[in-house]
């Protein structure tokens, strides 16, 4: 048995023990191109919601994880009711879906530059029965824009972290744009948001928390404020791993920004911590 099969025959066995919430999905109903290819697999998100990913492609990861949470938790915080949402490079879908998960009066557009990504999430959003409200735009999102009176009332974006040329490309398909700045850095993920953003709305965002001067100097150039930023540590003793942050039009809020406590995911021990099977739990999924 390989590791990824002993993580997934673990990861079922826990799933066995637990009631999902929420709502259930219609699945493949018959359809073969609902159901995962032999390089793809088909795994849990939210509740009862699956979502289809390759094995040797870009998969959801903890930073999705939190941007989605972060997102729920701010927009309920700035009291928004979450008509219409935008996810920016949206990928395989995976921030979006958890995202609207919360929201099921929400109408969501997710945008995506890689066609594979694309297809997937698609295909995601059909499995889920989400058609009616959820759509999928292949596209650049630094060409995206809308009328002013069809903007957002949430938005969320996992912008890659990393310049071109600082780091080893992966030419697995998916990987590099997911990692490498190759179609839209942090600075135009927050001028596409300021382009679609309705006032009072808010932006949430994921970066790496080791390029603390990235996520402010792209405020500036989009003419977004910070509203309120958070630290995650992977383990306790160990750096900063990422920052999750808030950001709205200008005088949509207070002036200075709140700092919320530090997040930590593992323990001395390497176990998950209460705060984090907390964030796991208010997300549908196993804590």
């Amino acid at each position: 048995m390989t590791d990824e099969e002993r993580r997934r025959a673990r990861h079922e066995r826990i799933r066995a023990r637990w009631t999902p919430p929420g709502p259930v999905p219609p699945g493949d109903q018959g359809d073969p191109e609902l159901q995962p290819a032999p390089e793809e697999t088909l795994d849990h998100v939210s509740g009862h919601w699956r979502i289809f990913q390759r094995r040797d492609g870009h998969r959801f990861s903890t930073d999705d994880f939190l941007c989605a949470w972060f997102a729920v938790r701010r927009a309920r915080a700035a009291g928004l009711d979450v008509r219409r949402y935008l996810d920016l490079g949206t990928g395989i879908g995976s921030v979006a879906l958890m995202t609207c998960w919360h929201f099921p009066a929400s109408q969501v557009v997710g945008v995506e530059v890689q066609d594979v990504s694309a297809a997937l999430a698609r295909r995601s959003v059909r499995y889920n029965g989400l058609q009616d409200r959820f759509e999928v735009r292949h596209m650049d999102l630094r060409e995206f824009e809308v009328p002013d009176d069809d903007r957002f009332d949430l938005i969320t974006g996992s912008p890659p972290y990393l310049p071109v040329g600082t780091g080893l490309e992966s030419g697995r398909v998916q990987r590099a744009p997911a990692r490498f700045v190759l179609k839209g850095d942090v600075t135009d993920y927050a001028r596409a948001a300021a382009r679609c953003l309705r006032p009072g709305g808010r932006f949430v965002l994921v970066f790496a928390a080791y390029r603390p001067d990235d996520v402010p100097a792209a405020a500036e150039a989009a003419g977004l404020a910070i509203r309120t930023r958070q630290i995650v540590i992977p383990k306790i003793g160990k750096d900063p791993l990422l920052e999750l942050v808030e950001l709205g039009h200008p005088g949509d809020g207070a002036a200075t920004i709140h700092e919320e406590p530090d997040l930590v995911i593992r323990d001395e021990a390497g176990q998950w911590t209460a705060d984090y099977r907390e964030v796991r739990a208010q997300m549908g999924f196993p804590s």
